[in-house]
């Protein structure tokens, strides 16, 4: 079985956790499943990557955090896409779109 090459797909991991918050705030437990099963489990992301691309994109204004305390009372960090996220979420489907379209000339198929 063919996996994703880390490298390929490094690009789009921000992408990825961007979209799983246009509808709802939410933690990183949660977005790394909803990562493995939107994919088939296809695409796993690695903890340590998803909380480089948590601290990165809040940096960048693109997420805020909060705390909030889960069913356990433990608290929670959540992440919620700010409008800077959303102009970028945007920017990057675009540019998938273009990477796609350039790529497909030099993939055979079949």
């Amino acid at each position: 079985m063919v996996e994703i090459s880390s490298d390929v797909i490094r690009g789009y991991n921000d992408t990825m956790i961007l979209y799983l918050l246009l509808e709802q705030p939410s933690y990183g437990y949660e977005i790394s499943k909803r990562i493995s099963e939107m994919t088939g489990g296809l695409y796993k992301i690695k903890e340590t990557t998803l909380y480089s691309a948590f601290n990165r994109m809040e940096k960048n204004g693109l997420v805020t955090s909060f705390y909030q305390a889960a069913e356990n009372g433990k608290r929670r960090t959540y992440y919620s896409i700010t409008e800077k996220g959303r102009a970028f979420y945007q920017s990057k489907t675009e540019e998938w779109e273009l990477t796609k379209n350039v790529v497909e000339h030099f993939i055979r198929k079949g």
